[in-house]
């Protein structure tokens, strides 16, 4: 039952998501047994970041409203341990090093 719970919540977290600054958005969507974030939009098309490069990969849930899996920066081809956490219409997704002594953190809000 409690696997049940944690699927209706990650549920929450799909669909359209722009970036803080303006200058990017993210669709999450299923992708398997955990949630996937693919670049849907780009304000700037001439950077390391292309649509349809997918940037948060295999977020599980890991408690209420929390979900932890990695997160590809293409700013620098990096790899992190990634988390997300939802607290309304406001998504904060962190990449970490170092066992979480180091992470950047980034505001989303809800596009749809």
């Amino acid at each position: 039952m409690l696997a049940g719970i944690g699927a209706a919540t990650a549920q929450e977290v799909t669909g359209v998501w722009q970036r803080d600054t303006g200058a990017s958005r993210v669709r999450f969507s299923k992708c398997g047994e955990a949630l996937c974030g693919t670049i849907s939009w780009l304000k700037e098309q001439s950077g390391p970041a292309k649509v349809g490069q997918r940037i948060f990969y295999d977020m599980k849930p890991n408690g209420a409203n929390t979900w932890s899996g990695s997160a590809f920066n293409p700013e620098d081809g990096k790899t992190y341990a990634g988390t997300m956490t939802l607290s309304g219409g406001t998504l904060t997704t962190a990449g970490c090093v170092m066992g979480g002594l180091i992470c950047r953190s980034v505001k989303w809000t809800r596009m749809d």
